[in-house]
């Protein structure tokens, strides 16, 4: 495996319960900036006994990325929701749970919960 790629899974794994990340800022994590799509060729390329929270990574606007309705849609919101992620219309307040949530209110005065 290329390491672009075990950095990329890396990333991922690091997300902690009750944050998410999107596409780009686990592609800038992992030293690979502009490089999301990568990102979400990987989450679909996961090796056999690799086990990543992969329902911590949306897209930029803090949507599921996965269809409305199916399966995958359901399950990643039912996953975020049991570690205390708000999902509202399949969309995720990234100023509030996402990675550099806490560092965002604290240099720009973000709203507090």
């Amino acid at each position: 495996m290329p390491d672009s790629h075990r950095r990329v899974y890396a990333a991922i794994a690091a997300i902690p319960p009750g944050r998410v990340a999107s596409y780009g800022a686990i592609a800038a994590r992992a030293g690979l900036p502009g490089r999301a799509r990568l990102v979400g060729h990987l989450l679909g390329q996961t090796p056999d006994g690799m086990r990543l929270p992969w329902h911590r990574v949306l897209r930029a606007s803090g949507h599921v990325a996965l269809a409305p309705g199916s399966a995958g849609f359901r399950a990643q919101c039912r996953l975020l929701r049991a570690e205390g992620v708000e999902v509202k219309n399949g969309r995720v307040a990234l100023w509030r749970f996402g990675l550099d949530a806490d560092l965002d209110r604290e240099l720009w005065g973000l709203p507090a919960e």
